[in-house]
Formats: structure tokens, C-alpha cells, sequence
């Protein structure tokens, strides 16, 4: 279970779907659902990240519907305020209409050959700005069954998340998304989560210290659906969820309830 210190969070990544015209149709249809389930709830966030090119009308939807702990995420950015970058979106731009924004997700480290060097300067950037950058690690499956998991961990969280400003490292957030639990159906277990996220929280706190350590906000990603996020958050290190494929459909309300249910009644 998330420590009371935390706030849970539960993230949808809505990946390369919906234009403006969807997000709007299906922001209208979950937003009231999980603004009146986070409503009465202060220990849970939830952060909607369409493409880019539909954040300014998800954004409309929630300033016409402004649910406290509902939020709004860009799922990239660039780390240059502006210039000849065509294509990207700078920090100051995502500003405008969001308060969160994913970085070094797994599918801009394979196709777009995002190394940790460069998400460690889009996370500085995000956090001169004022965001929170959701900051993803994981491992491949080939990785995994190498047993170079926490090799691969730590050069990520080393390498992405280094020389942070200490005065805004609070605002960071890190999802552990194993990549060969991404979009196949196949999450890994609790107890595996367990063990890797762990490690992040102890690399994180001998990075910054341990008092940073545990108040750092750790989620699991991975084929997250509302029938099997009670495993994940049950587990004390777990914060949430960066959520894919089941954040484009109905059933995101359902895991922020089940979420919810579950820290209730603890």
C-alpha cells in the first residue's frame, strides 16, 4: 500500500491515439467518472497524457469540469525553450497547459534512440519549468532473461536522473515499466515489481538521500487493468500506475476506483 507520506498516481498514457476531436469525446466520458472518485479522496492524483496535438482539448474538457487531482500530462518534450527544432515541444510550451509530462518511456529509448543523457536534460529542463517529469525505467525482455535487470536499472537511474537541482528533486516521479510487459497482455508479477522498484527507491535515496528516497513517488507500467491493479498497489513501495493500453478505454475509471477501494481500507 502507498505510505501515507505519498500521493498515489494513477497515469494514463494515451500513446499515438485520439485527435482532438476523440480526446475531447473521451475526456467528456471519463473525466466526470474519476473526478468525483478522486474528489473526495486527497491521497490520489490522476494524470491524463494525450498526444500533443490534443492537449489543448483535453485541457478544455477540464477547465469546463475542473475536478481537483485530475491533471493533465504531455507524454514528451524537448529540453531547449525554443529554437529551429521542428517537430518538438518545449518545456515553457508544455507548461502552459500541463503540470506533468513522461520522459525516457521505453518507446522513444527504442524508436526514437533516446539515451539517458539525453532524458537526464529533458528532466532538468521539466524541472526548471516546474513539472513533474514521470521518468521511465525498465528492461527488455532479453534483459530480463539475462539476468542484467538490475544492471540495466541502475545505469538508467543513474544516468537519467543525475545532477538534479536539489531544491525540485521532490518533483520527480519514476515509473518502472518492464518492456516486455508493455502492450503483450503480460504484466510482471507484484513480487517482481516489488524487487526492481525497490532497487529504484534505494538508488534514488543514495542518490539524493534516503529521506528523498522514500518520499519519491514510484509507479508500475506495464499491462495494468483494472483487474490486476489491486496486486500492484497493495505493494508498499508501489505508488500507482503509468497506465497504456487500458487508458484509452473505459475501464482507466475502474482502476482509479479499484485503486481508491483498495488504500480505503487500509
Amino acid at each position: 500500500m502507498t505510505a501515507p507520506s505519498r500521493t498515489a498516481i494513477i497515469a494514463g498514457n494515451w500513446k499515438m491515439h485520439y485527435g482532438p476531436k476523440q480526446a475531447t469525446s473521451f475526456a467528456q466520458e471519463i473525466i466526470p467518472g474519476i473526478g468525483e472518485l478522486v474528489r473526495h479522496f486527497p491521497r490520489i492524483v490522476s494524470v491524463l497524457c494525450p498526444p500533443s496535438i490534443s492537449l489543448p482539448a483535453v485541457y478544455d474538457v477540464l477547465q469546463a469540469e475542473p475536478f481537483q487531482r485530475v491533471e493533465l500530462g504531455a507524454q514528451n518534450m524537448f529540453y531547449e525553450d525554443k529554437g529551429a527544432f521542428t517537430g518538438e515541444i518545449s518545456p515553457s510550451m508544455v507548461r502552459e497547459l500541463c503540470s506533468y509530462v513522461i520522459l525516457g518511456h521505453s518507446e522513444r529509448r527504442m524508436h526514437f534512440c533516446e539515451t539517458d543523457e539525453l532524458v537526464n536534460k529533458k528532466v532538468q529542463a521539466a524541472l526548471t519549468h516546474d513539472l513533474q517529469p514521470i521518468v521511465c525505467v525498465g528492461e527488455s525482455l532479453e534483459q530480463h532473461e539475462a539476468g542484467q535487470t538490475e544492471t540495466l536499472i541502475r545505469s538508467q537511474v543513474q544516468g537519467s536522473l543525475g545532477n538534479l537541482p536539489e531544491k525540485s528533486v521532490h518533483q520527480v516521479v519514476i515509473a518502472y515499466e518492464p518492456i516486455w510487459a508493455i502492450g503483450t497482455g503480460k504484466s510482471a508479477t507484484a513480487e517482481d515489481a516489488e524487487k526492481v522498484i525497490h532497487l529504484i527507491r534505494e538508488l534514488f535515496g543514495n542518490m539524493y538521500g534516503s529521506e528523498m528516497g522514500n518520499a519519491c513517488r514510484i509507479l508500475y507500467g506495464g499491462s495494468v487493468t483494472s483487474a490486476n491493479i489491486t496486486e500492484f498497489v497493495r505493494v508498499p513501495d508501489i505508488d500507482g500506475a503509468l497506465v497504456g493500453g487500458a487508458s484509452i478505454k473505459p475501464d482507466f475509471v475502474e482502476i482509479v476506483r479499484k485503486t481508491i477501494e483498495y488504500m480505503q481500507q487500509q
